[in-house]
């Protein structure tokens, strides 16, 4: 038995399974770099699902994680830790909003997103509005809520009943969405591109039309940016490249490059919905994670790493365009949260998946067809070529 399938029987005596794993075992990384167990080396364009955007072990981030370590890690909430202040003046003047609430995950920061629209609208404008709609294809998180906010059957499976109060209407749809609002409605919640659904980013028309529905029924407008923010797109905030202004944000992956941390962002307004006892974390923004995310804001900064992820991301869809192969149809989304479309059949993209795990390159496959890219964004011009010459030497394969 190798050193690899010996490591997957003690998994599978000590772990629930609840990950279809890729055929891989991680012992290091560095950069957009991995190896396995037995040191074979991998281009990781994954990131660890966009969250490792500086690149793995950045030594800058490892310095502060160090150093913090000996100074303080965590207290709780109770206390009040300038930690905390100093990431979010950072976070806030990425854009328009005024206050932050800091938790664990992507999950955490949807919850949060949720509770505050129910009693902004129950307890700020005394209306009874709970209902949250969201859209197909959307991918929240995996709590009860957040499965429900997501809508799809393959997350819900076994989990009934579905947590009430959440509507999903048409993706890109505005008049499905307008006959959805109700007195009821609470607010909207959308991704500007839907990650885990396939790279899909909604139209600027649309997006304008959901803000001018937000105003005219008094409802919130949220955004999920758990995936999409913090440079990934080119700008700090994917809902910055169109004329609007969602009432709450949320956004975790990036955040920490790797240690947990979530937020939502919102205004002075809603956040008059959040007193003390309405909502909580323990492990939440602790001085830690707060101190790392500190210095991630800094560092993206410093290096443009927005600008920088316009650049790779345009390389990389005219160099996969330029390919010219007709098993791909386009390259879809920002910056560098892109999904390569293909048109073959789903089993040929999970050979064509394999095969580049296989040749060392770590991607992922949504959807059935989509290649998915959400590499760090210190990514090099050269690792991308590695992968564009790699898959066009695939899809040759599946041609003949």
């Amino acid at each position: 038995m190798t050193r690899f399938e010996q490591l997957k029987q003690r998994e599978e005596n000590l772990l629930c399974r609840t990950y279809g794993r890729y055929p891989v075992s991680v012992a290091r990384a560095k950069g957009c770099k991995l190896w396995d167990i037995d040191g074979k080396e991998y281009l990781d364009l994954l990131a660890g699902i966009a969250v490792t955007s500086l690149g793995h072990c950045n030594d800058e981030i490892s310095a502060v994680i160090a150093e913090q370590a000996q100074k303080l890690v965590h207290v709780s909430n109770l206390f009040y830790q300038e930690e905390q202040l100093e990431l979010a003046e950072k976070l806030l003047e990425t854009c328009h909003m005024d206050k932050v609430f800091f938790c664990n995950s992507g999950a955490e920061a949807n919850e949060a997103a949720i509770k505050i629209a129910r009693r902004y609208q129950q307890r700020v404008k005394n209306r009874e509005a709970f209902e949250i709609i969201t859209l197909d294809h959307a991918f929240h998180g995996r709590t009860l809520a957040t499965l429900a906010a997501t809508g799809q059957e393959k997350y819900l499976d076994g989990f009934a009943p579905k947590t009430e109060g959440f509507v999903q209407v048409a993706w890109n749809d505005i008049e499905a969405l307008e006959k959805a609002i109700n007195p009821k409605t609470a607010a909207i919640h959308l991704e500007i591109i839907q990650g885990e659904g396939g790279i899909n980013c909604l139209s600027a028309e649309y997006l304008e039309k959901v803000q001018e529905l937000c105003h005219k029924h008094e409802i919130l407008f949220m955004v999920d940016e758990v995936q999409a923010g913090l440079c990934r797109t080119g700008k700090w905030w994917a809902f910055q490249h169109f004329n609007i202004k969602p009432d709450v944000i949320t956004n975790a992956k990036a955040l920490a490059n790797g240690l947990p941390l979530g937020c939502m962002l919102t205004t002075n307004e809603v956040s008059q919905a959040f007193v003390p006892g309405s909502h909580a974390t323990t492990f939440g923004g602790g001085a830690l994670v707060t101190k790392v995310g500190a210095k991630v804001l800094e560092i993206m900064k410093r290096d443009n790493l927005c600008e920088q992820a316009t650049q790779r991301g345009n390389y990389l869809e005219d160099k996969v365009m330029g390919l010219k192969s007709p098993w791909v149809k386009e390259v879809r989304g920002l910056g560098l949260m892109r999904g390569i479309q293909l048109t073959c059949t789903p089993e040929s993209a999970k050979a064509i998946w394999d095969s580049l795990i296989e040749k060392g390159i770590i991607v992922n496959l949504t959807q059935g067809t989509v290649l998915r890219l959400i590499p760090a964004l210190t990514v090099t011009e050269k690792e991308l070529d590695y992968f564009i010459d790699t898959l066009a030497e695939l899809l040759q394969k599946v041609e003949k």
